[in-house]
């Protein structure tokens, strides 16, 4: 029997599917510790771990989103769990069964397979796959019109699941790499983006915001591991802030991305973005 591919189960805003080729280029062939410390969707980690390529011996996950990484940790150790949740999800599908589980709280959950039905349901059924959520960390995006979603890929699920055996995946800050990185190791950040613009702005997938001054903390970290012998590689938008704040030793290469996560219709398309690399 032929098993599924893996690859990504959720949608994210800022997904690496369409900018993996360009940054494998800038790995080495083999190394020990794969880290993502803004995992998301984990594009790139996916590509990473087919078995015709897998360069890491290890992989650590890591995201500041608590409900994102329960959800990573309950496919990994109760996927079939989370697929009768997610068909009890389906059976169910409508408006109001909708706006039902996007005003419920599933952080109260001791099982983590809650969480990630909950999350699950709601990417795929949410106006454009979007998580974004308010101050209070109330999930906020309105219904999606979609005439069938996906709601329960259960090969896919299953295929991430066993992909994901013997991987860490860890609720921590960004920072948490310094204690973890080894020389030889590669550390993948993609954070949210700075703004092309003054109203560009989405940074809330968390119930605070990634600003100036995280931006600076992240490069600040990127020197550090750099500095140690860890190959660094960031995504972010080509601006001249971008630009400014990671000047040599970062090299950066341009890269034209197409984007289709966006409330209005007429700003989605191909962004310029940048591959920025250090160590």
């Amino acid at each position: 029997m032929t098993l599924p591919p893996s690859g990504p189960f959720l949608k994210w805003a800022g997904g690496k599917r369409k900018v993996v080729s360009a940054l494998l280029p800038h790995l080495p062939p083999s190394f020990r510790t794969y880290h993502e410390p803004f995992v998301g969707g984990g594009a790139l980690f996916f590509a990473l771990a087919a078995p015709r390529l897998r360069p890491f011996q290890h992989a650590i996950l890591s995201d500041a989103n608590l409900r994102l990484v329960r959800t990573w940790q309950a496919v990994r150790d109760d996927v079939e769990s989370v697929i009768a949740r997610l068909e009890v999800h389906a059976s169910s599908h409508s408006r109001d069964h909708f706006l039902a589980v996007r005003k419920s709280a599933p952080d109260g959950s001791p099982d983590p397979a809650d969480v990630a039905a909950w999350l699950i349901y709601l990417n795929k059924t949410a106006f454009n796959g979007l998580y974004r959520v308010n101050r209070r960390g109330v999930f906020n995006v309105p219904f999606g019109r979609y005439a069938n979603p996906t709601i329960c890929n259960s090969g896919l699920l299953q295929a991430v699941s066993r992909t994901l055996d013997g991987v860490e995946v860890r609720h921590a800050p960004f920072e948490a790499t310094l204690d973890l990185a080894e020389a030889g190791d590669v550390v993948y950040f993609d954070p949210p983006y700075v703004p092309r613009s003054a109203t560009s702005s989405f940074t809330s997938y968390t119930e605070g915001c990634f600003g100036p001054e995280d931006q600076v903390r992240l490069r600040d970290v990127a020197l550090a591991l750099a500095d140690r012998g860890v190959r660094v590689v960031l995504s972010n938008h080509d601006t001249p802030g971008v630009r400014d704040l990671y000047r040599p030793p970062f090299s950066l290469f341009r890269v034209e991305v197409a984007r289709f996560i966006n409330s209005q219709g007429d700003r989605r398309g191909t962004v310029p973005e940048l591959v920025i690399v250090a160590g």
